[in-house]
Parts: C-alpha cells; structure tokens; sequence
C-alpha cells in the first residue's frame, strides 16, 4: 500500500510547468511566510509550555478553546516542509524544523502524553471530552509530521517521542474494561496509525486505529450507552447543553458518530471528519486482506456516491452548511449564505482527493482480487474518482491560496454577500487549511499517478492527472521513467515517452476523462477502447512505441447543477 505522501518522491514537475510554478511560490512565499506568523501568534514557541494570554480567552466557537489546534497547526507546518526539503535546501526553514522538534521532544510528559492544551492549560482533564477535545486528531497530525521527518532526515528525532505517546495511546484506548472506549470526534488519527503502521510494521499501530474505526457510532459503546453521552455526564454537562456547531444536544452525526460506519447510509456531519474518516476506511481495506472488506468497501462507495450524486457542487466543493462545516440534505446546495449556506471549505477539497486517490487504489485491489471483490459489486469507480480528483484541484483547492502565497481562504462560497464577502485572509484563528494546502502541493506529485509491481517482474503505471512531469520508478533490473509533456489544463496535446529496462513488461493505463467528447492516440492503436475511464496500453505497443502523444479533447462545455437543488445558474467548465 502507499500513500502520495511517500509516492510524491518519484515526480518531478518540470520548471516552468502549471504545477513547478505553484509549487515554486510555495517554497520560496508560503513556507517562510507561514512560519513567521506561527512565531508572530505564539504556535512557534507554545511548545516551550508556557503561559500564553490567549489561554484565558472565552471560546469563539464553545466549548472549543481558541488555541487547541497549534498543535496541528505546527505539525502540518512541519510536514509540508520537510516535503519541499526533501527537493530543495533552505537552512532558515530547516532550522526552524530542528528547533520545533527539539521543543517537541521537551515538551513530552514521563508517560509520554504531547498536547500543549492539556498540558499547560487544563492538565486534569486529559482525554476526558473526546467529542471535541482535539486530543487525538492532533495526535494524528504528530504522526503524519514524524513520518515526513523521518523520511526526510533519516533519524527518530520526532518520531521518537511520537511513538512514546502512541504507545500510550494504545494503553489508553480499546476493548479492555480498564481502557477508555472512546474515538476521537475529528477523525485524522485513523488515517495516522495505519500510515504509521505501514513504517513499524507494529501490530498495535494497526489495531488501535481499527478500533477507532470501528468502535466509532456503537450505540452500547460505554456500559450499554454512547460513549459520548456517558463522558459529558461525567464531565458534568447539562443534559441538554450542546457545542455551539450543534442545532441541537446529541447531534453526533456531526462527528459521523450517529452509528457505525459500516451502518451509515448518507454522508453526514462536518465534511472534513467525514472525507478524513473514509480515506481512513479505504487504507483499512487496502491493508486489511480482505478481512469485513465487503462491509467497508460497500460503505465506501455508498457513501462516496451519496457525496458526489448529491451533496456535492459543480467545483468539487462539498459542506453547504455553515453551522456545522458540512452536509446538509441531498440536493441542498445554496450558492451563498444570502440563501442559506454554501461553505465549501478548503480543507473539504483537500480531504475529497485524499479520498478519491484511495478510492483509486481500492477499485485497482477490486480488478486485481475478482474472486475475493468483483463478485459483490460489478462497479469500478476509477474514471469517476479520478475525474473529481482532478476536479476538486482545479476548482476547490487552488482557489484557497492566493498566486503570492500569502493569503488564504477557509471558505469558498460561490457567491459572495453583504454578510460574507468572499475573499482571501492573512490567516485565520482555526487556522488549518493554510498549512494543509503547503501539505498537499508538497505531496501533490503521488496524486498524479500510482504503480504496481508484480514482484518487479511486470509493472503497471497508472496515470490520473496530466502536466509536464516525469515519473523515476526504481525497479531490480533499473529504473522506470515515464515522461509526460503537456500544457494541461489549457491544452489537450499531451507527449508521452518511456524509458525502462529492456526486460521489463510493462502496462499503462491512461485517464480518458469522462467529460472528453474525443480522443486520440498517436501511433494510433487498433481495437483498444476506455474502459471504466482508463484506456489501458499493453506492453508491445510500448515496445514498438516509445514515445506516442494523446490527444484529448478539451472543448468548453456548460453545466448546471440537480434540478432538484433549485439552483437556476449555469457554469462553463
């Protein structure tokens, strides 16, 4: 199984190309500019664990403190730079990586407990509101920013302590009468632990987060009651008290903890936590071999189609709900909060990719298992995963970050109002989209293409998203290159060449985008049609043809949404 956050390595945009120059802003704008306002804000240095005024701040949004993201938000930071570092020297930006862990590693607990709220602010409360503490999801983001670390200097500074507090973690949670039986309310540690497992090979990384997983919505969960009901009331919360993202008390739909995964019907709640949930699920499948994978991979489409047929809008952008950062009911997608909503949120974009290359991969463990699989559901998602992909980068991801790199925005309404102008802010107090967009153009080289190897004897090269990049793939006998030159999105014209190893069979599967009204493949290749969006090459065209172009129509088209979500506009793509 990998992930773009380790597959990013193998791309190589060109200079000069679309993505080379948004990358290039963000390595010599955003980077540098993010990091001086962590230090400006206080997140730089909280984990130094001192007092800090904006401690003793009443929440904005109760019961959430003000400053319980900085964990994250320092974490996020940290991995999207060491994934630019991994290209390109900064000694400014690498110091500040090295200083930020060493606080890290001071900050740690003797039992190995890391959070800066619950550490300095509130101590006694530790892991005692899961529903909306944080606690876990910045545990989450920890690991993601450890695992980079790690890759990137090839020692356990961070990922040292990292593992000491999920060590505890693991001791913390789970089954047992003596563990809590709770999940985090922001799922991203899931996603996490089986990222993490993948490096350790540690069973317990891998069993924590599946009970996380599928321990989350049980209605019995706690002496026969919801876990969330049974920790407010020992916190003692009025029964009827709610968190102000609630239209009323026990909406644990918000948190996708109405019922369990495998029994959720719709996509519900919060839109970041539930596409963050469901690339969780997805790697559980990939890694699970098999294991309740009908369950899951059902759950995964069923929902995933709910998203995309219904709650989803013409962008890529899901959450028309402002309240609760999220779904609202089938069809009902406003342009903006003049009619009711429309959030869109940057970070929402980001978590339908996560989800769509997942999905990518599952589909492509479908084609391989037919017997274990395909017999369930004679569905294959690829061209549609890919196209949302991509529609999701173009229209409801860029549009989050300035062209100087150095404003952001969290919403992105499609139509602005007295109330909500619709523009780009210097930064914001629940800052996690601004780093989360540095993340995925450091990692956004693995989203363009995935591989497999049979044993390194065969490999199969399949190529989602189009630009000028060059894919090096090592292999045994030497290594895979895969170059492809094109002026995408603004051109169809796209030159392909391969160089490998003269022993080495090869296939390439090519995305021919649902939307295309034509395509081409020159020299041309007889009796070879897309199928399920993919035009597959077979290895002795590759042999005779080592370098070919495709050609794929890109005329303007209108859309307009559902005619059920009563929205009389059109849009031209």
């Amino acid at each position: 199984m990998a992930n773009p956050q380790t597959t990013f390595r193998n791309t190589h945009f060109h200079t000069g190309s679309f993505f080379a120059r948004k990358r290039d802003v963000v390595y010599k704008n955003t980077l540098p500019y993010q990091l001086n306002v962590l230090k400006s804000t206080g997140r730089y240095d909280a984990f130094r664990l001192k007092w800090n005024p904006i401690y003793e701040e009443e929440p904005t949004v109760w019961p959430v403190p003000n400053h319980l993201f900085w964990d994250s938000d320092v974490a996020k930071w940290i991995e999207g730079t060491c994934y630019f570092l991994e290209e390109r020297e900064d000694p400014k930006l690498r110091a500040a990586v090295d200083e930020l862990v060493e606080m890290i590693r001071n900050a740690q607990q003797p039992d190995g407990y890391l959070n800066i709220h619950f550490t300095v602010v509130e101590p006694e409360k530790r892991f005692s509101n899961l529903r909306d503490s944080h606690e876990l999801y910045n545990a989450g983001h920890l690991i993601e920013s450890a695992l980079a670390h790690n890759s990137l200097y090839q020692n356990d500074r961070l990922l040292e302590p990292v593992l000491k507090y999920v060590d505890l973690l693991f001791k913390t949670f789970g089954p047992a009468s003596e563990q809590k039986h709770g999940y985090p309310g922001h799922p991203e540690i899931e996603l996490a632990l089986l990222r993490l497992y993948q490096k350790t090979k540690d069973l317990k990384h891998y069993d924590l987060a599946k009970y996380f997983l599928d321990e989350r919505g049980n209605p019995k969960g706690e002496n026969g009651r919801h876990y969330y009901d049974v920790e407010a009331e020992r916190r003692g919360e009025e029964p009827h008290a709610r968190p102000i993202y609630y239209p009323k008390p026990k909406s644990y739909w918000y948190q996708q903890a109405h019922a369990p995964i495998i029994d959720q019907q719709t996509i519900e709640g919060h839109s970041v936590r539930a596409t963050y949930l469901l690339a969780a699920l997805a790697d559980l499948v990939r890694l699970d071999n098999g294991k309740n994978a009908k369950a899951y991979t059902d759950t995964l489409h069923r929902l995933w189609r709910n998203m995309v047929e219904k709650k989803m809008y013409l962008t890529g952008g899901i959450g028309a709900m402002e309240l609760w950062e999220g779904f609202g009911i089938d069809y009902f997608l406003p342009q903006g909060t003049d009619e009711g909503g429309c959030y869109a949120e940057t970070c929402a974009a980001i978590g339908v990719m996560m989800l769509a290359e997942r999905l990518l991969q599952v589909s492509l463990l479908c084609g391989q298992v037919d017997n274990l699989l395909m017999s369930w559901q004679k569905v294959d998602l690829n061209g549609q995963c890919a196209d949302i992909m991509e529609l999701c980068l173009y229209n409801a991801f860029l549009t989050g970050m300035s062209a100087d790199g150095k404003c952001f925005t969290y919403v992105n309404q499609l139509a602005s109002s007295d109330s909500h102008i619709s523009k780009r802010e210097e930064w914001f107090q629940c800052a996690c989209c601004p780093p989360n967009v540095t993340r995925l153009l450091g990692q956004l080289g693995g989203y363009f293409w995935s591989v497999q190897m049979d044993n390194q004897q065969d490999i199969a090269i399949n190529v989602h998203m189009y630009g000028s990049a060059t894919l090096n793939v090592p292999t045994k006998d030497g290594a895979v290159e895969l170059t492809q030159e094109s002026n995408w999105p603004w051109d169809g014209e796209i030159a392909i060449s391969i160089k490998k190893p003269s022993d080495l069979k090869m296939t390439l599967r090519l995305r021919i985008p649902l939307y295309a009204s034509t395509w081409e493949l020159l020299p041309s290749l007889s009796n070879v049609v897309p199928k399920n969006g993919y035009l597959t090459i077979p290895s002795d065209y590759l042999i005779k043809n080592p370098s070919f172009n495709l050609s794929i129509s890109l005329k303007p088209r209108f859309l307009s949404p559902h005619p059920y979500t009563n929205q009389p506009v059109i849009a031209l793509a």
